[in-house]
């Protein structure tokens, strides 16, 4: 009988499994084109019950031709999931009012293209009202714990705008006098600042807490209400430096803000700019801060704890050599959760204070972009793995439970190649990690195209995260490979800072590496190779090819080789005079890092260069120099602009654009 019961049942599950894929859709291969099909979910925020959470979901719309960001809201155990808003412009930073009535966010509904106000949304329904009418945009704002007023960070109203704006009227020319005087995607700097304002709800007013020339950001109230914690640079001079000042200030107009004390920072970057982070009783601040100023991006970020009143502030970090990101209190005061990176990973961690002990919350093969904390420590996450995008999840204990879905029903629609890491050594021996992406119906002992991608930064990582591009790249028939050479975070401060004032030369040898470790285990073809990378990844791109011959195929966006020319033409000033001198004092060190311009009849391999006609971060005119010289040495070359784009494309068809001409240009050289 058993034999037969066997039997009986195999035929069942054969019959289901047929039934099913006569009803279940094939898996297509990924194109081009779905380089706009994934959702960017982003900023999940806990209602204080810890019953909704309230995030940020991002679609690109090809046709209109626009990105448009919507806010969503989940119960906490999954089962509901409803749409929040949905008008004809974005909506997005959420926020809760203490009591989980209501739902904060910016938008610039009905002025499209205008300033961005405060709107208020009843949870339970109805029409969002407009809170603010400001002539410039607020850029952040936080809740009093009594939900009787809101922090707000709001920007001078930039005249130039509406200069630009009437063309019937000729501008007046631009007067420039800062040091650091123009910022991707903001333009050049003259008066506009970002100040600190309290908004009383009860009255609908505003009161300006600091006025003066200077920029305040990341606002915190103090768990009574009191005082208003912020970060703001108030040196002579604050252009020439990234020392912060962490301020109180009593949240009256007229009063004076007070100097708890000065920490390294980056200005605009809200992953390490954590601000001042109240513990529930209000007796100390945590924050978040870098080390030796003379290493800039390089040096990592500690955990530091000081009291609220004033005093010295102890780094609670200092035995990790990896960067810590989004601090927030536990209920009890005792611990801090916090992000951690690690090599190819980015990891929720609890650190208790008075020990030390670290604790991790969430391992394996992740990239943990953000988090919050609400009532009884529970949490919830913004979590990347190599196969799926980001999305919100419960942590339950040592697990996580989904509670978005805006990426399954393309997911289930797609085949993935497979990602695997891989470690290897560099010429000098020091141990390099990355990954290898093989395609979809790859077949082992065959040797594959390969594509070498590079990241940007270069203080950066590629995490195990989900990477659209090179899911769309293995489609195609390729293996990828990347690597996080020296230079890399995530692996502490020496490894960053191994590349100091030495850009191409020990990070080529290990991104090289990765290559050679995909030819010797008989993956790649030696004799069909590619390597592309974007920002400091097209940087490293231009020294690779300046210095080995094998790639057949290059692309290389945004990016610069002649970086002596490049002094004063971006936002970086501070960066390379800290890191490089000045060029009259220091003319060696800037040839040398110029050396794929100066050695450009070195370069064979057949080049695109990419970049966005407003890119202040590493504007058109460096990408220009390197075209002009591949064209005039023979080599085959082509330079894309495209219009009106920053550092980083926004527009849906030039998203598509550039992944498509991805795909032509490696194709029409590997033969694909």
């Amino acid at each position: 009988m058993r034999p037969l019961a066997l039997l009986f049942l195999f035929a069942l599950v054969t019959m289901d499994a047929t039934a099913a894929s006569a009803t279940t859709p094939a898996r297509r291969e990924l194109t081009a084109d779905d380089i706009n099909a994934i959702k960017a979910v982003s900023d999940p925020q806990l209602s204080p019950d810890g019953q909704w959470v309230a995030y940020a979901v991002r679609t690109n719309d090809i046709e209109k031709d626009e990105r448009t960001t919507h806010l969503w809201m989940t119960a906490w155990d999954g089962k509901r999931s409803v749409p929040l808003t949905n008008s004809s412009e974005s909506e997005h930073t959420p926020r809760w009012s203490p009591d989980g009535s209501s739902l904060g966010f910016l938008s610039a509904r009905g002025a499209k293209d205008g300033p961005e106000q405060l709107w208020l949304l009843d949870r339970t329904g109805g029409e969002a009202r407009e809170l603010t009418s400001f002539k410039g945009s607020v850029v952040d704002y936080t809740w009093s714990p009594d939900g009787k007023r809101i922090a707000l960070i709001v920007q001078d109203e930039d005249l130039s705008t509406l200069q630009e704006a009437d063309k019937d009227k000729t501008p007046p020319p631009l007067v420039i006098d800062r040091y650091y005087f123009k910022e991707d995607e903001t333009g050049y700097l003259g008066a506009v600042r970002q100040h600190l304002y309290v908004l009383d709800l009860a009255t609908n007013t505003s009161a300006l807490l600091t006025p003066g020339s200077f920029d305040e950001s990341v606002p915190t109230w103090s768990p009574d209400g009191k005082l208003i914690a912020f970060a703001s640079k108030r040196a002579p001079d604050p252009d020439r430096n990234s020392e912060f000042g962490l301020y109180v200030i009593a949240a009256r107009m007229g009063s004076e803000p007070r100097l708890l004390t000065t920490f390294q920072g980056e200005a605009g970057d809200s992953e390490w700019m954590s601000g001042a982070v109240w513990r529930p009783d209000g007796k100390q601040i945590a924050f978040v801060a870098a080390g030796d100023p003379k290493l800039i991006y390089y040096s990592t970020h500690h955990l530091f704890v000081m009291p609220a009143a004033g005093g010295t502030a102890q780094m609670i970090s200092g035995n990790l050599d990896r960067n810590v990101a989004q601090p927030h209190w536990s209920t009890d005061g005792k611990s801090i959760y916090a992000l951690v990176e690690d090599d190819l990973n980015q990891h929720l961690v609890k650190l208790n204070v008075s020990s030390g002990r670290l604790e991790p919350l969430l391992e394996g093969r992740r990239e943990t972009t953000a988090f919050d904390l609400g009532a009884h420590d529970r949490v919830v996450i913004l979590d990347s793995t190599i196969d799926s995008p980001n999305e919100v999840y419960a942590l339950d204990g040592k697990a996580v439970r989904p509670l978005s879905n805006q990426n399954s029903a393309w997911l289930q629609s797609v085949k993935l190649g497979s990602v695997e890491n891989i470690s290897f050594a560099s010429k000098d021996g020091t141990r390099i990690s990355g990954f290898i992406v093989t395609p979809p119906d790859y077949v082992a002992g065959r040797r594959y195209p390969t594509l070498l991608q590079i990241h940007g930064g270069p203080v950066s990582q590629f995490a195990n995260a989900f990477m659209p591009a090179w899911q769309i790249l293995a489609a195609q028939g390729y293996v990828v490979v990347a690597a996080n050479p020296r230079g890399s975070s995530g692996r502490g401060e020496a490894f960053a800072t191994a590349i100091y004032a030495d850009w191409g030369n020990k990070d080529s040898e290990d991104v090289l590496g990765a290559v050679d470790y995909a030819v010797s285990k008989g993956i790649a073809d030696p004799e069909r190779l590619g390597v592309g990378g974007w920002s400091y990844g097209g940087i490293l791109t231009n020294f690779v090819i300046a210095r080995d011959s094998r790639f057949k195929v290059a692309t290389s966006g945004a990016s610069i080789g002649n970086v002596l020319a490049g002094y004063g033409t971006d936002m970086y000033i501070r960066e390379y005079e800290q890191e490089l001198g000045t060029p009259w004092a220091n003319l060696d060190v800037w040839l040398r890092i110029s050396y794929p311009f100066l050695h450009a009849n070195k370069i064979k391999t057949p080049t695109l260069f990419l970049c966005g006609e407003r890119d202040f971060n590493v504007p058109l005119p460096n990408s220009e120099q390197m075209y002009q010289a591949l064209k005039s040495l023979g080599v085959d070359t082509q330079l894309i602009i495209y219009p009106s784009q920053y550092h980083g494309l926004s527009k849906p068809t030039y998203l598509r654009d550039r992944m498509r001409r991805y795909v032509q240009w490696y194709g029409k050289y590997l033969g694909m």
